[in-house]
């Protein structure tokens, strides 16, 4: 019996670590092709693919925070795979943003924050739109956040916050302008995950028991959930689900 995803590549960012890591076994497990970035850390990247046969599976390198890198890094992925049938826009950056911060800080972070978080998977998507359609069509799966839509829980994460709801909208418009074309587009758009990202934030909220007692179930996400989610979502046996936002939060946010 064929695996869920045999025959499909999928260029998915952000692959070394967290929830992009689980995402990278979970596809490799169902069969996938994949073509998995990373920044900088290529062990990190190596030891998520490790269980992936080496013909299917290709690493690349991009820093995000480079204007340009999305489009290059497709046409990396491209040249390498021939075809993509699935894009992941996982990789981001969370760095703090306080209100009452030093200027350039706060400059910084929101340069940093909205080019690694949108600008540059912007222009990854960009890239893949005329892929897809010249090849009939493809998935773009995009990970926003809870904060996307309830606003930043941390308040030295605004920039991030915001970069979370620009994303989002982004892959909406793809999913508008080109449902019927065959170009599906998700956001999927987790809580509070079982992440480095999400432990040293938990860090400046009085720790982890406190960030946990507010969760209604009374744990944090596991990175391997999303990764589930995602793999069913690149099947692209949903097809009316596109332009949907997918909330995995264990019903702490309720919109």
């Amino acid at each position: 019996m064929a695996a869920p995803l045999d025959g499909t590549t999928v260029l998915l960012t952000g692959a070394s670590k967290g929830i992009g890591a689980a995402i990278a076994r979970r596809l490799g497990a169902d069969g996938a092709t994949l073509v998995a970035h990373y920044g900088a850390d290529e062990e990190g990247a190596r030891e998520a693919t490790a269980a992936i046969p080496g013909d299917r599976c290709r690493l690349l390198a991009a820093d995000l925070s480079v204007p340009g890198s999305g489009r290059r890094l497709f046409g990396e992925a491209v040249a390498a795979a021939g075809r993509i049938d699935v894009v992941v826009l996982n990789a981001a950056v969370m760095p703090d943003s306080p209100i009452d911060g030093e200027d350039d800080a706060w400059d910084e972070a929101w340069e940093r924050s909205l080019r690694v978080n949108v600008v540059e998977p912007a222009s990854l998507m960009r890239e893949a739109v005329p892929h897809f359609l010249e090849h009939g069509g493809g998935i773009v799966i995009a990970m926003s956040s809870w904060n996307a839509h309830r606003a930043a829980g941390n308040p030295k994460l605004i920039a991030y916050s915001a970069s979370k709801a620009a994303i989002r909208n982004a892959t909406q418009s793809i999913a508008r302008a080109h449902a019927k074309d065959g170009v599906l587009a998700y956001v999927v758009a987790p809580g509070i995950v079982r992440t480095r990202l999400s432990e040293t934030s938990a860090a400046s909220l009085g720790g982890e028991a406190a960030v946990t007692a507010t969760l209604a179930m009374g744990e944090w996400v596991p990175p391997e959930e999303v990764a589930e989610l995602v793999a069913f979502l690149a099947t692209g046996r949903c097809r009316h689900l596109t332009g949907a936002t997918l909330d995995v939060n264990g019903a702490s946010y309720i919109r």
